[in-house]
């Protein structure tokens, strides 16, 4: 089995057996040392693609069925793997600089999104049925990281601090005129229009969040301060108070960040402020892990603060406040899977088995990165002029405190035991 010289040279901690096509078993790692899993693979291919392809195939045997948890979870699988590949990844390697030096080529290629192309990449993951994302998201259906303020809070209510803290950067006055790029089922827009009295448009390129999202604004008599538009932000028009865009720049592409925030730039007014709260990496530019790319985020990535600070230096657009949520997205990922797994017979219904396997599979993947693999979320405020804000954070924390629904004491963090 070509794929254990892989294995016997990543695994070094953790228990992990693979029992092979041909019912051999081997081991890896530290017998008996936790986490500990048992995988069997029943094709054999997959003894060659796993050595050759292991990022793209793990995923894709998971999903097929080819590759079998027989003992522990899926977690406590790719919690090993993950563990072992941190370790792996911060070692210098001659592999490692050479994949460093075709970086910047491979992202030109894996992330070509232009006006049109971009509507097809979001469409397969963004038009998937309304109820399939009512089954995992919280009430307000926000599909992004949330903001734990407390430990022990659901997702319910760290989903609505997520929102009340990207109000509080915004610096809103009644009446200003606000974009919301990317604004998925309309929760900041509508939750902005409701608490600040501004004019929201919220922009998207899926269908289906346009109709549910006009739906809701209306249901809550909001339709003359609230409207969603099918529109790439690079065709949008007007002039803007404020700029807000959750989640939206992962599918942009390196190749098209100077034209998008060259956009944000003409669309603000001179005393304008932008906010972009995006996933990012914490360990500097990289590509998008194929199997990602190809079943969940077609031209998606997860930029470097470094690839982002220099076009916005080159657009004249000056960073006002950069802040890191770290470990906010593990949590959110964490909760959104255990809500999954509440509802998997109703999934498997709506679509099937595989897709079931498919969804898990991406989940748990992405709470791996921002575990152990140097993944993070970024939320970094610019503006056209540095007058445009006051000196001090403080507006911020003001803002926020006077909308708490209840005072909690901030989170010192979680526990994470498998």
């Amino acid at each position: 089995m070509l794929w254990s010289y892989l294995l016997r040279t990543l695994v070094k901690s953790g228990d992990l057996a693979v029992i092979d096509a041909g019912g051999k078993k081997h081991h890896f790692g530290v017998a008996g040392q936790k986490p500990q899993s048992v995988v069997r693979l029943t094709d054999k291919s997959l003894h060659r693609k796993l050595f050759f392809n292991p990022e793209f195939y793990i995923g894709e045997a998971y999903m097929n069925g080819t590759l079998l948890i027989e003992e522990g979870s899926l977690n406590d699988f790719m919690t090993l793997i993950a563990v072992n590949l941190a370790v792996w990844e911060a070692q210098p390697s001659t592999f490692k600089k050479i994949a460093d030096a075709f970086t910047p080529l491979l992202q030109r290629l894996q992330q070509y999104n232009p006006v049109g192309r971009a509507a097809k990449n979001v469409a397969p993951h963004y038009n998937l049925s309304d109820k399939l994302y009512e089954l995992f998201l919280d009430k307000e259906m926000v599909y992004s990281c949330a903001y734990y303020t407390h430990p022990d809070n659901d997702l319910d209510r760290a989903q609505q601090d997520k929102l009340r803290h990207l109000a509080s950067k915004l610096r809103l006055e009644p009446g200003m005129k606000v974009l919301d790029v990317g604004c998925g089922w309309g929760a900041l827009a509508i939750y902005l229009a409701k608490e600040t009295g501004a004019d929201v448009t919220g922009v998207t390129l899926s269908e289906e969040q346009q109709k549910w999202a006009t739906a809701r604004a209306q249901k809550e008599g909001l339709q003359d301060k609230v409207r969603f538009v099918l529109k790439d932000i690079r065709e949008v028009e007007g002039q803007f108070d404020r700029i807000v865009s959750v989640g939206m720049l992962e599918h942009v592409g390196v190749g098209f960040y100077k034209q998008v925030f060259e956009k944000v730039r003409d669309l603000l007014t001179p005393q304008g402020v932008s906010l972009f709260h995006f996933i990012g990496s914490l360990d500097g530019p990289c590509t998008t892990n194929p199997w990602l790319r190809k079943y969940i985020f077609p031209g998606g990535y997860s930029p470097a603060l470094s690839e982002i600070a220099a076009v916005l230096e080159k657009a004249r657009v000056f960073m006002t406040d950069i802040e890191v949520l770290r470990m906010h997205y593990a949590y959110t990922l964490r909760d959104w899977h255990a809500r999954f797994q509440a509802n998997r017979e109703k999934a498997a219904a709506l679509y099937d088995e595989r897709f079931c396997r498919m969804w898990e599979f991406y989940l748990q993947m992405a709470e791996m990165e921002f575990l152990y693999l140097g993944t993070g979320v970024y939320q970094v405020q610019f503006a056209k002029d540095l007058n445009a804000l006051p000196l001090t954070r403080g507006y911020m924390v003001d803002w926020e405190r006077a909308h708490q629904e209840e005072p909690q004491p901030l989170a010192a963090g979680r526990f994470w035991i498998s």
